[in-house]
């Protein structure tokens, strides 16, 4: 009788692991510990990087700070000279030949102030604007939450306006401006400012990333809302005249967060401009447009984070 041999069937082969189904594969990395690469922390876990990485926001803002004007031969003294030339510029084109310096008494130091607290809010911006663009270098080299660039891009524009404040109450000393208690207003409002600015430079960041052509366009938008903002010119003074302006415009000068923080530091700082020509709650103002786009700019940008870099 002839004997038949059973031979086993062949084992199958091994699935590969991008093969295996998705269900099968989350199991596998999650046997194994393993998380996808560059993935979006939660957000309490953002918060917590970018606060354990805060000793790198501040030395990286000082150093974008001194290297600013490092080849220049006059160095650090044009973080003070750039904007007191701006100032002196506005001052003879709208004070003197625009005629907006009559009736606005202590009209240098109001100006002063206004140029140094709109530079502020204007060059956070426009650094935040380029933020990530310009840092894709760093940004793929390096693992470490990305928010850490607008904000210390915006860090390094108030270590900037310091300095500038420094000249800015020697002006109000010369021109015989008293020191006064109210000068510690200063620094609520400028921390409040900082945020906002800090917010806004975030989500510039963000969509500087997607679309660096926005950077181009920066500049005209913000030369526009420096115009509206107070900056050269009486807000209050032009509302008191002009009060058959329609009400959504009279509403929208007055809450325009730019000046809304220039009037904050003209209040604190300069003793002739009272606090009836602040806004209504101006407090309020300046608090709420702070958290608005402090913590809406930061959500944004959070939300984002893993696109940052790729493409």
């Amino acid at each position: 009788m002839s004997q038949v041999l059973h031979t086993p069937p062949p084992a199958p082969d091994p699935v590969p692991a991008s093969a295996a189904p998705p269900d099968d594969a989350a199991a596998l990395a999650a046997r194994y510990g393993l998380t996808v690469s560059g993935a979006r922390p939660s957000l309490p876990a953002y918060v917590r990087q970018l606060w354990a990485r805060r000793h790198f926001i501040t030395a990286f803002a000082t150093a974008k700070l001194t290297a600013q004007y490092s080849q220049a031969k006059l160095g650090q003294v044009w973080q003070v000279a750039t904007p007191l030339l701006n100032a002196a510029v506005y001052y003879f084109i709208f004070g003197e030949l625009m005629g907006t310096s009559r009736g606005v008494p202590d009209y240098i130091p109001f100006l002063v102030t206004g140029v140094f607290v709109w530079t502020f809010t204007q060059s956070s911006i426009m650094a935040g604007t380029r933020a990530i663009s310009g840092s894709l270098g760093l940004v793929r080299a390096l693992h470490f939450p990305r928010a850490a660039l607008p904000v210390s891009y915006a860090l390094q524009q108030l270590q900037q306006l310091l300095f500038s404040m420094a000249a800015l109450f020697v002006i109000l000393l010369c021109v015989g401006v008293p020191v006064s208690v109210s000068w510690l207003l200063v620094v609520p409002a400028l921390a409040l400012q900082f945020v906002f600015n800090a917010g806004v430079a975030m989500i510039m960041a963000r969509m500087g990333a997607r679309t660096p052509d926005i950077a181009q366009l920066m500049p005209f938008v913000l030369r526009t809302w420096m115009y509206v903002s107070g900056v050269m010119w009486s807000i209050d003074k032009v509302l008191t005249a002009h009060q058959d302006m329609p009400h959504i415009v009279l509403v929208a000068l007055e809450c325009n967060p730019a000046a809304v923080y220039i009037d904050l530091m003209r209040f604190a700082l300069i003793d002739t401009f009272h606090a009836s020509q602040l806004p209504h709650h101006v407090w309020a103002l300046a608090v709420g447009w702070a958290l608005l786009a402090g913590v809406g700019g930061f959500i944004y940008f959070w939300k984002a984070e893993e696109t940052y870099g790729r493409g």
